[in-house]
């Protein structure tokens, strides 16, 4: 009944639904696209593009010093990895188009907006994940049966130790704003840059094992770093697919519901959905009210349903609140007769 509801004041504190209350919501236009949510949504995309700008640098600097290192010492094993980062920092693009997209207003064609687009950048990350843990393999099978000595070791390891260090600080800033701002396709190119990060300890690895007079070193580490990448691929595109198919954490369910429940007026809790368009969460409700209320009372509770939801769930900028009338005895469910006669 309700989708439209307007707040000038900050979340995340208790609510009182007073007589002050019940005025504000009769005189004030019912819309929640208010200026503290817009403005926590595009501070959220700032900071994921601020994010993104910062690991691009920092990745850019790390493959520079590494290519730099690679014209001197002609490391085949560096080559990779300095491949790996670039392709790491490359992966900004998508995400960056992403949240560009995202800032977009609804269309009449795409009535939810452009939020989705962060789903589609992490898809293409997990597949830019795949094709690196493809690359590190067929490098360090390659390397396996074609052992080759390793030139200028010192300085082959001073730049795998560059780019591990710098894959690392960037895999935990983009994993620490992704999880802020809720962004599964940043925490999964955070996890890419991990991935990266691993790529560079199996060059230093086996540059020892090579100074050591072991060639075979560098693919043996290879491959076992390969298995590594794998399994951060499993993860990434677990956390992907699970966007993709609208999970959410059953922990904000239960939130909601709790929430819900504390509402006067509200009987029991119907069906409750939420799912994530891009970084922000939307939700869909339906609670029983006693069903001799007028159409005015109703609106009222389902507005305050509403409201106790934006201010219990968080990173939720909408809530359609649909309230439904306690059944008496003897009378048919509108929603059953609604499903019986609705065609398969």
């Amino acid at each position: 009944m309700s989708d439209r509801h307007q707040h000038t004041h900050p979340h995340g504190h208790g609510h009182r639904h007073g007589i002050r209350h019940r005025l504000a919501h009769l005189l004030t236009p019912h819309s929640h696209e208010t200026a503290d949510k817009v403005d926590s949504a595009l501070e959220s995309s700032a900071r994921g593009m601020r994010a993104l700008w910062v690991s691009l640098a920092v990745l850019g600097v790390t493959a520079l010093a590494q290519a730099l290192v690679v014209a001197v010492s002609g490391s085949v094993a560096l080559l990779g990895d300095t491949v790996h980062n670039t392709a790491d920092a490359l992966t900004a693009v998508p995400l960056g188009i992403a949240f560009v997209l995202g800032r977009r207003a609804a269309t009449r064609r795409f009535t939810y907006g452009y939020g989705r687009a962060e789903d589609l950048a992490g898809l293409v990350i997990v597949l830019t994940i795949a094709a690196s843990a493809a690359f590190a393999g067929w490098t360090a099978i390659d390397r396996l049966l074609d052992p080759r000595p390793v030139q200028h070791v010192p300085a082959v390891a001073v730049a795998a130790l560059v780019g591990f260090a710098g894959n690392e600080w960037v895999a935990r800033y983009r994993i620490r704003v992704g999880r802020a701002i809720g962004s599964a396709a940043l925490v999964a190119d955070g996890l890419h840059a991990r991935t990266d990060g691993f790529t560079s300890l199996a060059v230093l690895l086996g540059a020892g094992g090579s100074a050591l007079g072991w060639q075979l070193a560098d693919p043996i580490v290879g491959l076992a770093i390969t298995a590594a990448i794998a399994l951060v691929l499993r993860d990434a595109a677990r956390e992907v697919f699970r966007r993709v198919m609208d999970a959410v954490d059953s922990a904000l369910v239960d939130r909601a519901e709790a929430a819900l429940t504390e509402v006067p007026g509200v009987r029991a809790v119907g069906e409750l959905r939420l799912r994530w368009i891009g970084h922000r969460l939307r939700a869909e409700v339906a609670v029983v009210v006693d069903g001799t209320v007028t159409v005015r009372e109703a609106h009222r509770i389902a507005v305050d349903a509403e409201h106790a939801l934006l201010h219990a769930v968080p990173r939720l900028t909408a809530a359609l609140v649909h309230a439904d009338p306690a059944p008496v005895p003897g009378e048919a469910d509108p929603h059953l007769v609604l499903a019986h006669h609705t065609p398969a």
